[in-house]
């Protein structure tokens, strides 16, 4: 207690000092509408900054929340598209219609730069993770499940020497395979594409809808260039991904619900 009185004791002229230099400018204020009218503006202008400030630090701590929102919402819609469901039954999303069910998750390891890449994803067989279903980002297509942990799963990308997936020219029905030849992390190869079909580099290439893993007319990327393979019969393609296959977090699983029924038929054909 001592050493506080000893502290305003040693400062009273300067506590002095700023009193009545507080009860000036109060009675300025008070005096003059013009002062008044400066003094509430800028105590406003303190007011609104701090609470701005407060609100972007709010808003920070909130992005995890809001992106989880966000992701789920989006895998809804997928959803939606997928089935091709009108807006106006948004809410059967769970009805046994649906031919495809669709899945978020996020990737916890990345490879682009191998000839067998492969990403692992942090959900497996306790969330309805199994092998072959296909992945996608926001932007196109990933790849495939290949192996399924009870936790994780990992993904055969599209930017693996073994991938082989159905694809088409937007808008046709012009359909081949997507491969890659391990040169271009950002470009794939579309093959088995007829030299009749005419091509235009820019054109879209979508998945084709061939097989049980992927649905028709998910995204893949643009034409790039194009030239007749050896035999002069069918076209080698260049496929600019649109996906960023060096910058993933979020993906999407795609269950097609049919898929055990179609193979089993297929089999039973095939004997």
């Amino acid at each position: 207690m001592q050493r506080i009185i000893n502290f305003v004791l040693r400062y009273r002229n300067a506590f002095l000092y700023a009193f009545f230099a507080f009860i000036s400018l109060v009675m300025t204020i008070r005096s003059h509408s013009y002062h008044q009218s400066k003094f509430f503006n800028s105590s406003k202008w303190v007011t609104g900054s701090i609470y701005g400030a407060g609100s972007d630090v709010s808003s920070y701590f909130n992005l995890k929340d809001e992106n989880s929102r966000l992701v789920d919402e989006n895998r809804r819609l997928r959803k939606l598209l997928f089935n091709s469901i009108s807006d106006t039954i948004t809410a059967s999303l769970d009805s046994t219609v649906m031919q495809h069910e669709v899945l978020s998750a996020k990737l916890i390891k990345n490879s682009y730069i191998s000839p067998r890449n492969y990403v692992t994803i942090d959900k497996g067989a306790r969330d309805g993770v199994h092998q072959d279903m296909g992945v996608i980002t926001t932007d196109g297509i990933l790849g495939i499940v290949e192996n399924v942990s009870n936790k994780f799963a990992t993904v055969q990308s599209v930017l693996n020497t073994k991938s082989n997936i159905n694809a088409k020219i937007k808008g046709t029905e012009y359909f081949g395979s997507l491969i890659w030849d391990a040169k271009d992390y950002t470009v794939v190869q579309l093959v088995d594409i007829p030299r009749l079909v005419p091509l235009v580099v820019g054109d879209t290439i979508v998945t084709g809808g061939m097989s049980s893993i992927f649905p028709e007319n998910v995204p893949v990327g643009t034409i790039k260039k194009y030239d007749l393979n050896d035999s002069k019969s069918f076209y080698n393609i260049d496929v600019e991904l649109f996906s960023d296959m060096a910058n993933i977090k979020n993906v999407y699983l795609i269950e097609n619900k049919d898929k055990e029924e179609i193979q089993e038929l297929e089999a039973r054909t095939i004997e």
